[in-house]
């Protein structure tokens, strides 16, 4: 199974920007996005020249904000949205798409914020999200995907002694939820088949970050342990363009 997750920065914006090509050359079974920026409708709008493939979304409350979608090739056996935690439920975060061996869940954990306004938010929401997909994995195993707004080690950003501590994303309260994923017996699975590679999933589109490849890894594939053996590929596909982001890649075998 080939799934790919990928924070658009706008669903609308991506299409504008040879997305369709992009879509083809994944050959995904599933494709989860963040960051749609877009109302249910308007997400489907956008995407009504996919074909073969059922659209399923979660948009915020506020309009042109957050927002998730997921694209399958199978039929799900169900799809739920959200956490079922009012707090957390405004912003269109989460989607949970149950197949036959697991549950796959993609997220966008918010972000600290430019001035860390967020950040005592970030760390509720890291415990509540982690208490959910424990849930589910009390049922079946557990495939997480998306932008998880954290670099989880030193390896994982361009700068890490410039940023640690100073600014979202690689603050340690972050990063301690990051570790609690771990600890909880989740693998991140592009550092568990590429322990020393360095590779990253988001630039800033400041002083030509992307071009001299100043990034970071935000955006993740983590999966309950009992799928470790299962993992056939990880990867970054970081000459995918069109957002801020690139795409992150997993292929489970059978």
């Amino acid at each position: 199974m080939r799934l790919v997750s990928w924070n658009v920065n706008g669903v609308r914006a991506v299409m504008k920007k040879d997305f369709m090509q992009s879509f083809e050359g994944f050959d995904a079974d599933v494709l989860c996005l963040q960051e749609t920026k877009a109302q249910d409708d308007q997400v489907a709008e956008a995407l009504e020249c996919v074909d073969g493939y059922h659209i399923y979304s979660n948009s915020a409350v506020k309009k042109g904000y957050s927002g998730t979608a997921i694209l399958t090739k199978g039929d799900p056996i169900e799809v739920t949205v959200d956490i079922g935690i009012d707090e957390h439920d405004q912003e269109g975060r989460v989607i949970t798409a149950e197949f036959s061996n697991f549950y796959l869940v993609t997220v966008y954990t918010p972000n600290s914020g430019s001035e860390l306004k967020r950040l005592d938010y970030r760390q509720q929401w890291d415990k509540d999200f982690l208490a959910y997909v424990k849930g589910l994995e009390d049922e079946k195993p557990v495939v997480m995907c998306g932008d998880f707004n954290v670099a989880h080690t030193e390896i994982d950003l361009a700068r890490p002694k410039a940023n640690y501590n100073k600014n979202a994303g690689f603050m340690q309260e972050e990063i301690d939820g990051m570790d609690n994923y771990i600890a909880a017996d989740f693998l991140d699975t592009f550092r568990h088949s590429r322990p020393e590679d360095i590779k990253y999933s988001w630039w800033s589109y400041r002083a030509g970050a992307r071009q001299k490849n100043v990034g970071w890894r935000i955006d993740y594939f983590l999966v309950s342990r009992a799928l470790g053996n299962k993992i056939k590929q990880a990867d970054i596909l970081t000459d995918v363009m069109g957002s801020d982001h690139c795409p992150v890649l997993l292929e489970l075998k059978k």
